[in-house]
């Protein structure tokens, strides 16, 4: 997607009033009489989302007039400037006085202009941004782009991103920026003992993979990000009803935000050796299908019993993770669209986060809360971790209980750490269920931008 930002003279761009039923008064007065009269015939009142065009007296656009929050309102959408991208007329705007956070509203009219655009035309805004002094419009394109990418991703429908489609996903943006590539396909995987990918995997027609990415200089600290790329999840055997199977091409959410994630640090050289880790994969259903009561031993030797086919993130993940771990990352972060107990206690807006280092998650809570991209701690309970034992196995990948669904898989995921100095879990939905100011319903950058900021403070 092309920047929308504009480096033409801030002068010559119409201007954007924001006002607040507060403010509005004061904005009012100092309109001309024709404006006011205008505002006043239009019922502007500077309702949160209202937006007005004012005309000059040669028909041009004189202003824009858009409606916020106010100060002391309970929620501020600070997201909420992103719906001019779908309302202003083609041309180049500013910013005429300054919004609850400049750089966010920014931001939200960038990503508020995505389209997917690969099987339908569709005409994307033109409306261009000349940038209040002080905002970098490099930083600001580089996360807007990654956000491009994890959404094309994750719209982009089964039979078009299956385990091969985001290898090459996987690889052009390895290419991209100088990384080192390689994938362990179908057999392979059992051979250099990634057994849990191999077996979620290996009912399709269409191989399981892992996926690696290497890059940066091999001094620097070790971040290592794995991402769930379940790219089409039927339940398996354990078969999801037609409504729950309905939006499982988005089930490889977390690869598409780890590939969006890794993006933005690469294209800003932080002073990290990252490494990605996908394992791809199709949930299918077959006569080589994985099956209930099933144990298989992992990479890391835990032998795992299979509770339900439908828990097979958390075993492809399991693999992924250990193989992380046997390098001692000093960060490890895992990304996946793991459990729908997650949606039921916090909803699709906010994913829950897991990790035992305190200072790291009070950097995440601030950095989620700085970006305008909500995440939520919830705990790695000890005491459910007894819930997840197997009478003929190590472990059961999903208990029969039915509680603490996300908290249990976290605690699952957790075994197959030991080493890594640091380990961050995320359960993302990856997903806007109905259209928002800066986020078009459809596939979404969820996680990827807090961790952004995070891995910027302190490898930039």
């Amino acid at each position: 997607m092309p920047s929308i930002f504009d480096t033409a003279a801030a002068s010559s761009a119409i201007p954007i009033t924001f006002a607040t039923t507060s403010t509005w008064p004061a904005i009012r007065d100092g309109l001309s009489d024709e404006a006011r009269r205008f505002a006043t015939a239009n019922g502007f009142a500077a309702k949160p989302g209202a937006c007005l065009i004012l005309p000059a007296p040669d028909g041009q656009i004189a202003q824009v007039l858009f409606g916020l929050e106010d100060e002391t309102a309970k929620h501020k959408d600070l997201f909420r400037p992103g719906a001019l991208a779908g309302v202003l007329p083609a041309g180049t705007y500013r910013f005429a006085n300054t919004p609850h956070d400049a750089r966010l509203a920014a931001l939200a009219l960038a990503l508020g202009s995505y389209r997917f655009t690969r099987y339908r035309k569709a005409d994307a805004p033109d409306v261009r941004l000349a940038l209040p002094d002080g905002l970098d419009a490099a930083e600001l394109a580089r996360v807007a782009d990654a956000a491009t990418l994890a959404r094309d991703l994750v719209n982009t429908p089964s039979n078009d991103m299956g385990p091969v489609e985001l290898a090459l996903a996987a690889q052009q943006l390895a290419e991209r920026h100088g990384a080192r590539f390689r994938c362990v396909v179908g057999d392979e995987l059992v051979q250099q003992n990634f057994p849990l990918i191999h077996a979620v995997g290996m009912a399709s027609t269409r191989a399981p993979r892992l996926i690696e990415l290497l890059w940066g200089d091999p001094t620097h600290p070790k971040v290592t990000l794995v991402g769930k790329g379940v790219c089409f999840d039927s339940g398996g055997l354990d078969l999801k009803t037609s409504s729950g199977m309905l939006l499982m091409k988005k089930d490889m959410g977390g690869a598409a935000n780890v590939l969006a994630l890794a993006q933005m640090v690469m294209d800003a050289k932080l002073k990290v050796r990252l490494r990605v880790l996908i394992p791809a994969v199709e949930n299918a259903v077959s006569g080589c299908a994985f099956r209930p009561l099933d144990v298989f031993a992992s990479r890391k030797g835990i032998t795992v019993e299979i509770g339900n086919t439908d828990a097979e993130g958390r075993l492809i993940l399991a693999d992924a993770l250990a193989y992380a771990d046997e390098e001692t990352p000093d960060l490890l972060i895992d990304m996946g669209t793991l459990t729908g107990a997650a949606r039921v206690a916090l909803g699709p807006e906010l994913p829950p986060f897991y990790t035992q280092d305190e200072a790291l998650a009070a950097d995440v809570a601030r950095c989620a809360a700085a970006e305008n991209d909500p995440l939520w701690r919830m705990p790695l309970w000890a005491p459910y971790d007894s819930w997840l034992d197997s009478k003929v196995a190590t472990i059961n990948n999903a208990p029969s209980n039915g509680f603490a669904g996300s908290i249990t898989c976290a605690l699952f995921l957790q075994r197959f750490v030991a080493q890594a100095k640091s380990w961050l879990h995320l359960d993302i939905y990856a997903w806007t269920p109905s259209s928002k100011p800066g986020r078009p319903e459809g596939g979404e950058c969820q996680g990827a931008r807090a961790l952004y900021k995070l891995l910027s403070e302190r490898y930039g």
